[in-house]
């Protein structure tokens, strides 16, 4: 299985795109402004999109991917998150004001979007795909993502902040690779623990949680541009022989990587 990286990014500057995730041809993990670099028809073959909340860093594609994309398609886009994901969407997105009401239109037996609820800790089949739905601790109610590869469990936080509940089920899978949020540096530290985002240190406590007998490549995602260089930087002095983190292998992640799972 591949995971296409399509955005991974806290905030958009040249070359930085907001989260977002292509699992196979057929599946979006988030909807960032990396979506707008697929081309049309590899939007068109998305049947699936799963939100893990509602901001709008991890939505800001999605109404205009389905404007897109509407004309090509024969069968609704499938729409699944948390309820009050959904609330959120259909008050202030899919409104008639900010956007149409695209699952209304072009009729309510036959629209652009079809909205599925799902709750944490369901294990969801979707397009020959198992997809665990993770808990996660944010702002407003939010997940995670575990999607079960050939090899193993392709891990995905969202946006969390420390999170006990997330690890003890995390350690009794087996995980290729964890893509883990890391906001803001150290020196906004109480700025991210007020939104609710992990820094460096704090990095560092979720990543103590791990067993010591499971070693597996983490890549961190959700750096704001201005801040990159120096999280990487405090993560490597962190993570030193030793440091508090480990020794870990921990990369950047980056727009444009395919994961193979």
């Amino acid at each position: 299985m591949q995971i296409r990286v399509l955005g991974c990014s806290g905030a958009i500057a040249k070359d930085c795109r907001t989260t977002s995730f292509l699992v196979g041809d057929r599946i979006l993990i988030d909807a960032g402004t990396g979506v707008g670099d697929l081309t049309l028809e590899e939007m068109g073959r998305i049947d699936h999109v799963l939100l893990t909340h509602s901001h709008l860093d991890h939505i800001a594609a999605l109404p205009l991917m389905l404007d897109a994309v509407s004309s090509l398609r024969r069968s609704p886009v499938q729409v699944h998150a948390l309820p009050a994901t959904i609330e959120a969407l259909q008050a202030h997105v899919f409104n008639n004001i900010i956007w149409p009401d695209f699952s209304a239109i072009p009729s309510q037996a036959s629209p652009f979007l079809q909205y599925q609820t799902f709750s944490t800790g369901e294990l969801l089949a979707i397009d020959g795909f198992e997809i665990e739905v993770l808990p996660a601790r944010h702002t407003v109610p939010a997940v995670g993502f575990a999607v079960r590869g050939d090899s193993g469990w392709w891990v995905f936080s969202g946006d969390t902040e420390r999170n006990q509940a997330f690890w003890d089920r995390v350690n009794t899978l087996p995980v290729t690779n964890l893509v883990i949020e890391t906001a803001f540096s150290n020196r906004e530290r109480d700025l991210a623990r007020r939104s609710l985002h992990l820094s460096p240190d704090t990095l560092a406590q979720e990543l103590a949680h791990i067993h010591p007998a499971n070693r597996y490549p983490i890549y961190i995602t959700h750096t704001k541009p201005s801040e990159t260089e120096l999280i990487m930087e405090e993560i490597r002095q962190l993570d030193g022989t030793s440091g508090s983190l480990g020794p870990h292998d921990i990369r950047w992640l980056s727009a444009g990587q395919t994961l193979e799972v």
